[in-house]
Parts: C-alpha cells; sequence; structure tokens
C-alpha cells in the first residue's frame, strides 16, 4: 500500500475521497468499487495494473467519502453523475473505466449513455442491474417509500470489537475472505461508544424504488462504443446467468474465484490483473 496516495475531491454536491495509483502520464482510469464496500475494493489489484493512472473512488456513502442530502438517493444515475464530475475536476475528457460489481454496473450505464467519454471498460463481476418487468412499478415504489419511512427507527449494528466486526463482513451478503474483510474493514469501519459499527450510509441498503426493465438495461450495454472486457467469477454473480453473457458484445473470460475474485488473495488480483493488462495494452 505504499504506493498509494489518498486524496479528497470537492465536488459542487459532495466531497469524495479516493486511493491514487500510478504514474501520472498513465491511461486515465476511474476505479468504482460494489456495493457496500470502498476503494480498498482495488488495494491488490491497481498496483498489478500497468501504465494506467487509477482514481479508486469511495462511492458517495461509502468509506471516508461523504453521505448524500436527507431526502437524496443513491441511484446509478446519481453515482455516473458523481464520476463525470469528477472526471471534470481532473481535467479528464476522456478516461477508462473500471468497475467490480455494482462499479460495473455504473460503469456500464455512464458507458452506454455518454460513449464518447469513455475509451475502456474493464469489468468484474457485474454488467447491468437487477431488471424487473414494468408492471409492478407502483408495488415496488410503494414498499420502497415505507421502507424510506421505516429507516428512521432503525440503528446500525455495533460490533464490541474489530474481529467481530471483521467476521461479520466476512459472512455478509456475498461471503469474502477474512484478508479481504481486513482491507475493507480497515476503510469501512469507525469507532463508536460501544465499539465499531460501519461508515457507510444506512440508506444504501434499501431496495431501490425503481428498477429498469430488461430492454432499458440492455439499451445501455448496446450503447458502449469503447473496447469492453468483462472478467467472470466462476463462483461470482454472473456465471449462473449464461443467457445474458451470451448476450453481450464483450470480450469475456472466466477465473476462477468467487465475486470478490480481484481481492479475496493474492493469486486472483493476480489473474485479475494479468486479463487486464492484455487489455489495456491492445492499441
Amino acid at each position: 500500500m505504499s504506493s498509494v496516495e489518498e486524496v479528497r475531491l470537492s465536488l459542487p454536491h459532495i466531497e469524495l475521497a479516493a486511493h491514487l495509483f500510478g504514474p501520472e502520464d498513465g491511461l486515465p482510469v476511474i476505479a468504482l468499487h460494489g456495493w457496500l464496500d470502498n476503494a480498498n475494493s482495488f488495494s491488490r489489484l491497481a498496483p498489478k495494473l500497468e501504465g494506467l493512472r487509477i482514481v479508486a473512488l469511495d462511492m458517495a456513502g461509502h468509506g471516508h467519502s461523504g453521505h448524500r442530502p436527507l431526502g437524496a438517493g443513491y441511484a446509478l444515475w446519481d453515482y455516473a453523475h458523481d464520476v463525470l464530475r469528477v472526471a471534470e475536476q481532473l481535467g479528464w475528457k476522456r478516461f477508462a473505466l473500471l468497475g467490480h460489481s455494482l462499479g460495473a454496473i455504473v460503469s456500464v450505464v455512464l458507458a452506454g449513455a455518454l460513449p464518447e467519454r469513455v475509451t475502456h471498460l474493464a469489468l468484474i463481476d457485474g454488467v447491468i442491474p437487477p431488471t424487473a418487468a414494468h408492471d409492478n412499478a407502483a408495488e415496488r415504489m410503494g414498499m420502497a417509500l415505507q421502507a424510506q419511512l421505516d429507516l428512521q427507527e432503525k440503528r446500525k449494528p455495533v460490533y464490541h470489537t474489530l474481529d467481530r466486526a471483521i467476521e461479520a463482513r466476512m459472512k455478509g451478503l456475498v461471503a469474502v475472505s477474512r484478508e479481504a474483510a481486513e482491507l475493507l474493514a480497515q476503510r469501512g469501519l469507525m469507532p463508536v461508544p460501544g465499539g465499531y459499527t460501519w461508515r457507510t450510509d444506512s440508506r444504501l441498503t434499501l431496495a431501490s424504488p425503481l428498477r429498469l426493465t430488461d430492454e432499458q438495461a440492455m439499451s445501455f450495454v448496446q450503447r458502449v462504443s469503447c473496447p469492453a472486457q468483462l472478467v467472470v467469477a466462476a463462483d461470482g454473480m454472473l456465471a449462473k446467468h449464461q443467457e445474458l453473457l451470451e448476450r453481450l458484445p464483450f470480450s469475456r473470460e472466466q477465473l476462477p474465484g468467487g465475486h470478490h475474485v480481484h481481492l479475496n488473495d493474492e493469486l486472483g488480483a493476480a489473474l485479475v490483473a494479468d486479463c487486464f493488462n492484455r487489455f489495456f495494452a491492445v492499441p
């Protein structure tokens, strides 16, 4: 981690924290982590990538970045707007995107919406958001609105020791190795009376009030005009969706490992790095 530089980006609407990797004259890359993770998601992978200037964000509501104001939410397009603001501040008219899970989904949304801005898409076990049929939109909206009201009555869990918090992260919705959980905890935990809790905004656990239909989600994929490389984890989330994978116009490589294949251990990080180094090296 000695080659990492910590920065804070004061955008017009929010302050984001980030890690910088690689030479200043490298290919501009903005890296986006997964849901409830943080910039340390790339702490094993980024140092192994060659010739890239990587800005690995703590996405809004995660890690050391700011939370959105009361009344605001965490829609995919809000994250895409954050990325554009970061690029504007850095003076990057064109840039690559490196995304894992939620970060991969946001990357595809942005690359499809504004294809002229994105030079490369490097995706890890994520591509489009969960979709829903159009006829249940009203019911889903009602459930989401009620959940927003009920959230005020809930409190974040407090773990008496760091070890308990790390063990809880290991057994989360998506299990990770102990080493991965420790890396995420370094950036994701904060001390509170009675122990430790996660810095993440509680609103991140709320269901989305609106889901795209399959046709809407795929319209972003179809508008991507840059080279795109998708890493599919053999034991991850995408491997079971072969029908979706066959519909994607992206280069695809399946690697052994779980959903956090780039973070769980050094071997997985090395395999992902080898794949992406070959991808970015192509003229």
